[in-house]
């Protein structure tokens, strides 16, 4: 397989090592000293991999789409303008796969997340509280993983309608509260608290391989496809 990083950070250093490991060919590198080569360096791609920034990662997964390379994406703090990329497929019949991560253990944890938010949707007197690190090279809060979690439990807890970040003691929404720390490659924890107990879960990664690891999964498995696709569709879940 033929792959075009779309951001040569740690996480693309991560996905090139991983990848040759396989057997893949990385067949350009594309950042923000050669951004302008993009559309070229797609001619020679099977798969595009993104992972840059808010600012750059929509023009990029539309140039991917409009070229008709599958792209998987994992830059978060962008989805306002998602409607955008719909369009793009619709109009173009390319294929785009998201994850705001691309971890299995996390995305396992999102299922366990929601599973127990449907069971703590009885317990009204318990207070909801979602607290995500990152390391301090990590631009965007609250990260798109505290996001879903956040999102996951208000599908399931009818008092809880939103999230909103750093003010707690908001009856209707989740607080988020986001943590840069040291060289931390992501921990996230949920907790239910009440007077009586708390109950959590927490997810955290050791090292960038499990992201970078998913993502090359993605790739592997985009190939041929059409439309809008997550881990859901990957795992099977």
């Amino acid at each position: 397989m033929r792959i075009l990083l779309i951001g040569y950070g740690k996480m693309g250093k991560t996905i090139e090592r991983l990848a040759e490991a396989k057997g893949h060919q990385i067949v350009g590198k594309i950042d923000m000293n050669n951004a302008k080569d993009l559309r070229l360096s797609l001619e020679n791609a099977d798969v595009a991999i993104e992972f840059t920034n808010p600012e750059s990662a929509l023009n990029n997964i539309t140039t991917c789409i409009e070229k008709k390379v599958p792209v998987i994406c994992g830059t978060t703090g962008w989805l306002k303008e998602i409607d955008v990329v719909k369009r793009a497929l619709e109009t173009s019949g390319g294929a785009f796969f998201y994850a705001s991560n691309y971890s299995i253990g996390v995305n396992i944890f999102f299922e366990l997340n929601k599973k127990l938010a449907k069971m703590m949707n009885h317990y009204p007197e318990y207070t909801i509280q979602i607290d995500e690190t990152h390391h301090t090279e990590k631009l965007d809060a609250p990260s798109g993983t505290a996001i879903t979690l956040a999102e996951g439990v208000c599908e399931n807890v009818d008092r809880k309608a939103s999230w909103i970040l750093s003010q707690p003691d908001q009856q209707d929404k989740v607080n988020i509260d986001s943590h840069r720390i040291g060289k931390v490659y992501g921990k996230h924890t949920v907790t239910y608290n009440s007077q009586i107990d708390h109950i959590s879960i927490t997810h955290d990664a050791h090292t960038r391989d499990g992201f970078a690891m998913g993502a090359l999964l993605a790739a592997e498995w985009i190939i041929g496809k059409e439309g809008f696709y997550g881990m859901k569709d990957l795992l099977g879940i």
